[in-house]
């Protein structure tokens, strides 16, 4: 809720207990998997009883192709979630995806919606960079986790993310290019501090790494110790790379651990080649893998917020 006292000052007033499992994951940087993480995530933590909403800040909308849901007549590319940042309304999101699993989806309109804070920005920073945190504080409480997909290049989408997020986590490749984008990270959770000074980094996740990569993955780990001055920043758990996996959960709109079942579930190769089944049916065997790293991944990123909750509660 924003409260105008005078021109010269705003002061604010969010529910931050109600947005304390809100999670963004965030990088500026495109193709780190984020939207593949945000799915993933969600879905597994879903079918272990947690009650999840995903929010896809994104205008590519490109959780839809994830979660299978692209010609939904429910999917309004963006719309309810683009006038709920504009103009405050309550935002409307699709139920049941999955089981335990809601969304508000993302897309186009989202253009829209940035250009309405942009221009917001100037008149009232603050209520430009709350527009989410606003929207979420009455469903959130309805949910155990949030997830928030953030778009790689909008400053403003992010800006809100970030601004209404109890946690930020940060996907990231081990090339040191792409570790290098981590700084533009670290200066976007800083800018945001003064409206939500409760903000603080869950973790770095090493994403796409290629096999016999030990080396490289021990040595990105060193330099993200020392960027942010702490040995525990990145998970365990990586996320290996697998085209093959990332293609066919996008064609078919589904998960990776869904994908994973039904090639267990599928005909064996003795089947294909006898003509008994199509080779089509079958998916790539590195379903399984990935969903093992997705697996430890979630696990990992429960463990850190609830560590984190008990030793709030102690303290």
């Amino acid at each position: 809720m924003l409260v105008i006292l005078s021109k010269e000052e705003t002061v604010t007033d969010i529910d931050r207990p109600a947005l304390e499992r809100v999670i963004a994951v965030i990088n500026g940087k495109g193709g780190v998997l984020k939207t593949t993480l945000v799915a993933n995530i969600a879905g597994m933590l879903a079918a272990s009883n947690f009650r999840v909403l995903v929010v896809d800040l994104d205008p590519q909308g490109n959780l839809a192709e994830d979660f299978g849901y692209s010609e939904d007549p429910r999917n309004d590319e963006g719309k309810s979630l683009a006038a709920a940042l504009m103009l405050g309304t309550d935002p409307v999101a699709i139920r049941g995806i999955r089981p335990n699993l809601d969304i508000l989806v993302g897309g186009e309109h989202l253009d829209t919606a940035a250009a309405g804070l942009a221009a917001m920005q100037g008149k009232d920073p603050d209520r430009s960079k709350l527009a989410l945190a606003r929207a979420l504080e009455k469903l959130a409480p309805e949910y155990d986790a949030v997830l928030l997909d953030c778009p790689p290049g909008d400053e403003l989408l992010q800006t809100n993310a970030v601004a209404a997020a109890r946690w930020a986590l940060v996907p990231v490749k081990s090339d040191k290019s792409s570790r290098k984008g981590l700084t533009a990270v670290a200066r976007r959770l800083d800018a945001v501090l003064s409206v939500n000074p409760d903000l603080d980094l869950l973790g770095v996740v090493l994403v796409d790494v290629g096999t016999g990569s030990r080396r490289i993955i021990r040595e990105a780990r060193m330099h993200i110790s020392e960027m942010f001055g702490r040995d525990d920043v990145t998970l365990n758990a990586t996320v290996r790379h697998s085209e093959a996996t990332a293609q066919a959960t996008r064609e078919r709109g589904v998960l990776v651990a869904e994908l994973d079942e039904a090639v267990r579930n599928g005909p064996t190769w003795v089947e294909i080649r006898r003509g008994e089944a199509d080779a089509a049916d079958a998916g790539p065997r590195t379903a399984g893998s990935v969903a093992d790293d997705l697996q430890a991944i979630t696990q990992e990123v429960v463990a850190r917020f609830v560590a984190a909750e008990k030793q709030e509660m102690s303290a």
